[in-house]
């Protein structure tokens, strides 16, 4: 079997568990040749890194802060990734094509679905910044009605009101101070980083629906906990993580299906050993 060679890009990128689940997708397929590795890669650094790829390699998976700076390196770009100018995924081809999607929009999808949501008749975001315009779209597939998204300044209430009409989903901005209210929605998505939601895990109500929490690091959040304890459904971001990359895994290799189980798996042991 020709080696060939797939890595995740991002700074900072040492966090990453990119590397544990495709090599663990990889074990599970016999694909012994393949390598996926790390690199600490920044917006100016990217075009250098690229021009370094040779004919072994095969994908990209990219975090922050590449996911728009690699634009303008492909050669085609996903509807998908284009609806949010976000792409996280890069399939290397042996004729020196490159192109981008994003898998983190279908993933989001994935996770709810598996968890038994296939529709919302209204859902609330809490947070504005770049996972939560990935989740606006994953929401315009599934929420039949309207998304209040939570927002804690002005420049990003303007950001989130200029994605909802792009991605023709019906939006209400509401005030950071009133995410109380968000709790009460059939789903809630939070895209905050760590410790932003913790004052709201106290407001939970008493028969919460269903929490999406884009965070696996730390995990539980205080948030997810309280909801969980509450006896509401708990979407993790290992369960986004883990479907992406499966996503991902499909493209860059060719093989379908995606060991989700095992994938999963792996991704769950190196969280239990940091």
């Amino acid at each position: 079997m020709t080696p060939r060679r797939a890595a995740v890009l991002g700074s900072p990128i040492t966090h990453s568990l990119s590397p544990v689940l495709h090599r663990a997708a990889y074990a599970e397929l016999g694909l012994d040749g393949w390598t996926y590795e790390r690199f600490e890669v920044d917006e100016e650094t990217l075009p250098r890194f690229f021009e370094t790829l040779g004919p072994d390699w095969a994908g990209l998976s990219l975090t922050m802060p590449l996911k728009r700076a690699v634009v303008p390196l492909l050669d085609r770009v996903s509807a998908t990734a284009a609806s949010v100018d976000a792409v996280n995924t890069v399939v290397l081809h042996e004729d020196g094509r490159r192109t981008g999607d994003n898998t983190d929009i279908p993933g989001i999808v994935a996770a709810l679905r598996e968890h038994g949501i296939d529709t919302v008749e209204t859902a609330a975001v809490l947070g504005a910044g770049a996972t939560a315009s990935s989740a606006l779209a994953a929401l315009a597939r599934i929420c039949t009605g309207e998304v209040t998204v939570h927002v804690r300044s002005e420049a990003r209430a303007a950001e989130m009101r200029q994605w909802a009409e792009r991605l023709g989903v019906p939006v209400r901005i509401a005030d950071w101070e009133d995410a109380e209210q968000a709790l009460h929605a059939p789903l809630v998505v939070s895209t905050t980083p760590a410790g932003v939601t913790d004052a709201l895990a106290r407001s939970v109500p008493e028969r919460p629906a269903a929490l999406f929490d884009v965070l696996y690091d730390p995990w539980p959040t205080a948030l997810a906990a309280r909801w969980s304890a509450c006896g509401g459904a708990v979407i993790s971001g290992l369960d986004l993580l883990v479907h992406q990359a499966v996503l991902q895994v499909e493209q860059m290799t060719g093989r379908s299906p995606a060991p989700l189980d095992a994938m999963r798996k792996a991704g769950e042991r190196a969280l239990a050993a940091r």
